[in-house]
């Protein structure tokens, strides 16, 4: 089997938000096709444009070829090999960043392809499934401009995540610092606040953690939020302090009450390795795409286990990219939970729409994946539209 063309979607929803801080709202879409007639589809979180000019741009000179020229020709089987070579062979202009993020997409796919081409699931391909389960957790951020209907839109989200089953849900309390979302701006007591009165609606048996995207600007505040908010039993606190800060890091994981998480804007296993060399955190966030792909996450959840460190995988993106998290969680045994939007809990046309999964949500679990590849397929309606939306736009 050759791999014969790579496809790039840029996708938009149409009803997209400039004010919003979300991702969900954009996604680039790979498909990789073969002269047999088989297609392997992967994304990746990062600007859909810039994906695709990292994926479509021509190379120059050998250490700076272009991703798609690396492809065109290859056997897709040894992804290994591949990632390697494409990970090389961009290394002036990539090796971070971008251009990782969009080897990551590529990475997606190839396993999705290879999985696809041998019948069995991608975990299937990694290891033994750890059970026949597995716990997602709800990430919530209510698309409002005021602190009063937050508060009010995030008890009634969680209130109605548990009522789904859910047992476990992510709060995005984020009122300073650069994700400031939907120009809410506010003190550090709102973070306390969402946490209190959405413990208090979800009772005592739900598991609740706090994203508070980069807010703090000192080890200080962190620590004085996640004393306040131990008493509403956080499992963890996420990304409190600006992704470069590995002291400030390092500071907080060694006296906060609640756990710290961080990774989710990380690329590559070697920005990884500064986390948790300095036990920086205590939860580690890879997101696939961005870090990657699989080849390079299954890498880093290694690593994370081999330090006695809990793995929570960022997804905060279509089907595609929960379908990649479903598969990872499947052969990662100290990963507890992974993100999932619910369609019935999210704003963007993009994650209720795009794909059509295998996924079935039961009573607060979802069973592991059993469909060849990803086990996903694109609506190709869905394609066409959020491609147009995109079109108007650039």
């Amino acid at each position: 089997m050759r791999i014969t063309d790579i496809r790039t979607h840029v996708l938009l929803d149409p009803g997209y938000d400039v004010g919003a801080t979300s991702s969900a709202q954009d996604t680039i879409v790979v498909e990789i096709e073969t002269d047999e007639g088989l297609t392997g589809i992967g994304e990746t979180d990062l600007n859909a444009w810039i994906a695709r000019a990292c994926i479509d741009a021509p190379g120059t000179h050998t250490m700076d070829r272009g991703l798609r020229p690396l492809l065109i020709g290859r056997d897709p089987a040894d992804v290994e090999a591949i990632w390697q070579e494409l990970y090389v062979g961009t290394c002036m202009t990539g090796r971070r960043g971008a251009l990782m993020h969009a080897i990551g997409a590529i990475d997606i796919a190839l396993w999705d392809l290879r999985g696809k081409a041998e019948g069995v699931p991608c975990w299937q391909l990694w290891g033994e499934a750890r059970g026949q389960t597995l716990t997602p957790y709800a990430s919530l951020q209510p698309e409002v401009s005021s602190f009063e209907a937050y508060v009010e839109s995030m008890v009634a989200w969680a209130t109605r995540a548990r009522d789904l089953g859910f047992t476990a849900a992510k709060l995005e309390a984020t009122f300073s610092g650069p994700y400031a979302h939907k120009g809410l701006s506010g003190p550090d007591d709102w973070v306390v606040d969402v946490a209190r009165e959405v413990r208090a609606a979800a009772g005592p048996e739900m598991t609740l953690m706090v994203d508070a995207q980069y807010a703090f600007d000192t080890v200080e505040r962190a620590l004085a939020v996640a004393e306040r908010i131990a008493q509403y039993d956080i499992f963890f606190l996420e990304t409190p302090l600006w992704t470069d800060d590995l002291d400030g890091y390092a500071r907080l994981a060694a006296a906060s009450p609640v756990a710290i998480a961080a990774g989710e804007w990380l690329s590559s296993r070697h920005e990884f390795a500064q986390l948790i060399e300095r036990s920086a955190v205590d939860v580690v966030q890879p997101d696939i795409g961005r870090v990657g792909g699989f080849t390079e996450a299954r890498r880093v959840c290694d690593m994370a286990g081999e330090a006695g460190l809990r793995v929570v995988p960022h997804a905060w993106k279509t089907g595609i990219s929960v379908a990649a998290a479903a598969h990872l969680a499947t052969v990662t045994p100290h990963m507890p939970f992974f993100e999932f939007l619910p369609a019935e809990l999210c704003e963007s046309r993009l994650r209720r729409e795009l794909t059509v999964d295998e996924l079935v949500f039961d009573r607060g679990r979802l069973g592991i994946p059993k469909r060849p590849g990803l086990g996903i397929e694109l609506n190709p309606d869905a394609v066409r539209e959020f491609a147009e939306a995109a079109a108007r736009v650039a």
